[in-house]
């Protein structure tokens, strides 16, 4: 299968530059595998297709102020996007310009400096900021935008989804990003059950697919957490046929991952770097949330998989003539 078979051709335009306000304001494109239908909605009224009994999971971290803008010690200008905390003061981070930054290179930012201890491929180093603290250095950074953003937002919270916790995202979880405390709170006295998984979106997130066929990519490594009492509702709810509804392409993965390991829902965390794209059948998800991706994206394969290929980029095509906002900060899609 080739990765060129999930590209289209999107008008820069609709590119999201700004969240909408409010929150649950944004579009909602419903998406039915049965009939093979769409039915354009505003993401407020998602009520009307969640039912009581329904499983809603949503991802809760939080993303980190990862991405650091500074100088050398020549005064030559660098930046770097921390991707994992190691212990003690190390980070792994992208560093730009990779092929100038060395092992035993200072690199300063803001009132914090750190010093590139080890390379470990093109554009990831190992950086040892000594006895600065955690809060110090997320202090010096911002949140790493993706690129084809052009604006840093106003309000960084809108980078956030409201129910964000636990810290450890480079990149949000931007299906969440729609829900506003109230409309969570209607769903609740619907009936529907509304329960949090973690994964910790990684810079992968960012980076093209450069393999000309899509099983010659290598999926990247992100962390992931369900407690057990989370997982116990979630494999109830599995047995007696009640629908599990993934808000977002992470908390599939992460669904899929852990039935994967076990067969069944369980409490587990760890790393996973499943790469779902056609032909995949899905053991943990019936319905999915999720906003317009990228072309020739593992997301857009992932969502492919779960709807056929087909149907995805034929509602693609509808969005676009509707003039749907994609990416990030764009529109959302409910695939029944």
């Amino acid at each position: 299968m080739k990765v060129s078979d999930y590209d289209f051709e999107l008008p820069e335009e609709l590119i999201a530059q700004k969240p909408a306000i409010p929150r649950d304001s944004s579009r909602l494109l419903v998406i039915d595998r049965e009939t093979y239908s769409f039915e354009h909605r505003v993401f407020a009224e998602i009520e009307d297709f969640l039912h009581p009994g329904d499983v809603l999971v949503l991802n809760n971290s939080r993303v980190i102020p990862a991405r650091l803008l500074g100088k050398k010690e020549t005064g030559a200008k660098v930046e770097a996007v921390l991707t994992e905390k190691l212990g003690g003061g190390l980070w792994k981070a992208i560093v730009r310009p990779g092929s100038k930054i060395k092992p035993g290179n200072v690199l300063l930012f803001n009132k914090i400096s750190c010093k590139v201890i080890e390379h470990c491929d093109d554009s990831s180093r190992i950086l040892d900021f000594g006895s600065v603290t955690d809060e110090d250095v997320k202090k010096a950074g911002l949140l790493a935008i993706p690129p084809y953003v052009k604006y840093y937002p106003d309000n960084p919270e809108s980078y956030q989804t409201v129910y964000s916790r636990p810290e450890g995202s480079v990149a949000a979880p931007t299906a969440g990003l729609h829900f506003t405390d109230t409309l969570l709170e209607r769903l609740r006295k619907k009936d529907v059950d509304v329960q949090f998984i973690t994964l910790h979106v990684g810079i992968g997130t960012f980076r093209p697919v450069k393999s000309e066929t899509v099983d010659g990519h290598k999926m990247h490594n992100e962390f992931f957490s369900v407690s057990s009492e989370v997982a116990e509702r979630l494999e109830r709810a599995r047995t007696e046929k009640r629908r599990i509804v993934a808000v977002g392409t992470t908390t599939v993965r992460t669904l899929e991952s852990i039935v994967a390991r076990h067969g069944c829902i369980v409490g587990d965390s760890g790393h996973t770097d499943i790469f779902i794209y056609p032909p995949y059948t899905f053991k943990a998800t019936d319905s999915l949330i999720t906003n317009f991706h990228l072309p020739r994206s593992t997301l857009l394969m992932l969502v492919s998989a779960f709807a056929g290929r087909e149907l995805i980029l034929s509602a693609y095509r509808e969005a676009i003539l509707k003039r749907y906002r994609f990416f990030s900060f764009g529109d959302a899609c409910l695939i029944l």
